[in-house]
């Protein structure tokens, strides 16, 4: 009989891991709390439109996320994809020409609107010395001091390194980890000159993979349970059962794909997971914020993505350019700040408001909803605790945009980290 493994969340890595599986000759068994599938990156319906919890980009270098997508037969009409571009409309301009990298970046810092030839400098500096040290940073500096040490002018961080870091590792710049933050700059800019590319969803993020993957496993014998959720994980000897509506079901393994902020209730019955649990337990976590502003009348920005400095949003979207949503934008804040003491009634006013005094005027809009994501991500700071794939419980292991990585927590990090757990676990049933 084909091997029984459950999947615990149909999230990005959850999925991923379940594809491993099945792909495989497993049988994945997929458990997923909400009746949508996507995690912490899926679809939220709203007075009749299709809004996401959190407005996501993703980057010409996510191989792993991309391949799978392409397997579960998402077309590249699912991802809108543009070149380099930051836009602070007024301020400041970088857009990448289709030159071999890294003269991409060369160019798109000469021609840069809104930098000085000290500012050119500046940044030529930081990316020169991160190649002669081949990107290795020192343990535990944060990315403030790498930008410090290597003379970062106002205009170099407002406009470049800062919203760089901030949107990659969603982590203030004054605590982020300048490795981490070095691990993203080496792989999107110095490799290949399409791994810069900037990917935006053209459709809401569960329909970007999620229901895909799902069409793909149903034929391939995975059980699919949207809606259920996990009471327990008990260990049995080197199989588990999982306590499911008041039923014990046996499995072969698990793969625990929830976000580490809801693992503890579910491996409490299991000691050898103990330091586990309090590692996890105790992570720090960062916020995302999305505002939606539906507006009665279309809307066109000059980019589908343009940035915002010295208020509280940091990047606006054109929905409508993106996916036809008619009047629709999306601001996001990402990471701690000012932003998540406002109320929301209050932050779609301010939003608003923004928006239409830096980029169009707009008429008030027929409505704003704010989606907050409390705990998007880990706190990708030097030295946070990643746990690896595999634990020290036999047949038990982890997958999600949390562990053991050299990057931030992102959709390519989970995508990754669920093939990691999947192909663990076929491992360990093969030795059995």
């Amino acid at each position: 009989m084909s091997p029984r493994v459950a999947v615990v969340g149909a999230g990005y890595a959850g999925l991923s891991a379940a594809m491993t599986l099945a792909r495989a000759g497993a049988r994945p068994t997929v458990f997923e709390a909400n009746r949508t599938p996507g995690g912490r990156a899926r679809r939220v319906e709203y007075r009749g439109a299709l809004l996401d919890n959190g407005q996501h980009v993703l980057l010409g270098a996510y191989r792993e996320a991309l391949a799978l997508m392409r397997e579960a037969g998402v077309t590249d009409r699912a991802l809108v994809r543009l070149p380099l571009t930051l836009e602070f409309p007024g301020r400041f301009a970088l857009r990448a020409p289709r030159l071999p990298a890294p003269f991409h970046l060369a160019m798109a810092l000469a021609r840069a609107r809104g930098f000085t030839w000290r500012d050119r400098i500046a940044a030529a500096r930081l990316t020169l010395a991160l190649r002669r040290m081949n990107f290795a940073v020192t343990a535990g500096t944060t990315v403030t001091e790498l930008l410090a040490a290597h003379r970062q002018t106002e205009a170099t961080r407002r406009y470049l390194w800062d919203p760089l870091c901030v949107s990659a590792l969603n982590t203030p710049v004054a605590q982020a980890d300048a490795q981490v933050f070095a691990n993203v700059l080496r792989d999107a800019l110095f490799r290949r000159r399409e791994d810069s590319d900037l990917l935006i969803p053209s459709m809401d993020l569960s329909a970007i993979f999620p229901d895909a993957a799902i069409e793909w496993l149903a034929p391939r014998g995975a059980e699919i349970l949207l809606g259920t959720r996990v009471a327990a994980l008990e260990p049995d000897g080197e199989a588990w059962t999982l306590r499911v509506a008041g039923r014990h079901r046996p499995f072969d393994a698990v793969v625990c794909a929830v976000a580490p902020y809801q693992l503890g209730p579910l491996i409490a019955s299991c000691r050898a997971l103990d330091p586990l649990r309090a590692k996890a337990e105790a992570m720090e976590h960062e916020p995302i914020i999305t505002v939606y502003l539906q507006y009665e009348t279309p809307v066109r920005l000059e980019r589908p993505m343009v940035g915002l400095t010295g208020g509280h949003v940091q990047w606006v979207f054109d929905r409508e350019a993106l996916s036809g949503s008619r009047g629709l934008l999306a601001a996001v804040m990402s990471a701690s700040g000012p932003h998540t003491e406002v109320d929301n009634d209050v932050l779609g006013t301010r939003v608003h408001r923004e928006i239409a005094e830096s980029l169009v005027k707009l008429p008030a809009p027929l409505w704003t909803k704010v989606i907050t994501e409390k705990r998007a991500t880990f706190a990708c700071t030097p030295g946070a605790f990643r746990p690896p794939n595999r634990t020290a419980a036999p047949g038990f292991f982890l997958a999600g945009d949390y562990t053991e990585s050299l990057y931030p927590a992102t959709l390519e990090s989970a995508v990754a980290s669920g093939r990691a757990a999947g192909e663990a676990a076929l491992r360990h049933i093969a030795r059995k």
